[in-house]
């Protein structure tokens, strides 16, 4: 249920960047106080306004750009107010499931419904933590196709989704997450590259990840 509301989400979210992004795009050719208006304001703010335009007869080409506005903001509110809905159903969701993923810091909602997604499709492959970092891309790939030098790359293969699903929560505790922002210092002080510390972060989290998909830390149950 989570990935077929994942799809009408994600398709709902690029089609509201479209319209934004054209939106903005009409915006130059509108005249200079509505332009004035707007400078500065928030997507919704911009929306609510351009949807409330009252463009009169197609009789020049500033109101037949107001007409174009009003329609594509009408569309952009339209596609906020399905997606707002399709979170909060998510949401119950993820909590009805595995609502211990979203105890972990820096995992939200929607990766917590990535993380169950690629889990439910591959119940056969995830046999242990290293086929599920396997699995999600993040399993270290050694540099040079000979003799290995000790030293590994980014894996740029696997399920891309997820994958960035735990980025984003490594990006998250690096910023705001005390013990991570401690590593971050000490790993960069033994002469890591942030790419390589990143790397590292995605491995521990994708094991933490593991255990809590495959047990239940609050039934101790295994996950199913």
């Amino acid at each position: 249920m989570i990935r077929q509301l994942k799809v009408a989400h994600d398709t709902a979210v690029k089609d509201r960047s479209a319209a934004m992004i054209t939106l903005k795009a009409m915006l130059v050719h509108a005249e200079e106080n509505l332009r004035k208006v707007l400078q500065g304001k928030t997507q919704k703010m911009i929306a609510r306004h351009c949807a409330s335009l009252r463009p009169r007869a197609l009789s020049t080409p500033e109101e037949a750009n107001r007409h174009v506005l009003r329609s594509l903001a009408r569309r952009w509110l339209s596609l906020n107010e399905e997606i707002l809905e399709l979170e909060a159903m998510i949401k119950g969701l993820v909590i009805a499931r595995a609502p211990h993923l979203l105890d972990q810091f820096g995992i939200g909602v929607d990766t917590a419904a990535e993380i169950l997604i690629v889990a439910g499709d591959n119940p056969e492959r995830i046999k242990s933590e290293a086929a599920f970092a396997k699995l999600a891309g993040i399993s270290p790939v050694p540099t040079g196709s000979g003799m290995s030098s000790g030293k590994h790359r980014i894996n740029h293969g696997g399920h891309r989704q997820l994958n960035a699903a735990i980025y984003r929560t490594v990006i998250v505790r690096m910023r705001f997450h005390e013990p991570t922002i401690a590593y971050v210092a000490r790993r960069t002080a033994e002469g890591k590259s942030k790419r390589d510390i990143i790397r590292c972060l995605k491995r521990y989290v994708i094991r933490e990840v593991y255990h809590l998909v495959k047990t239940n830390p609050r039934t101790g149950q295994i996950a199913s």
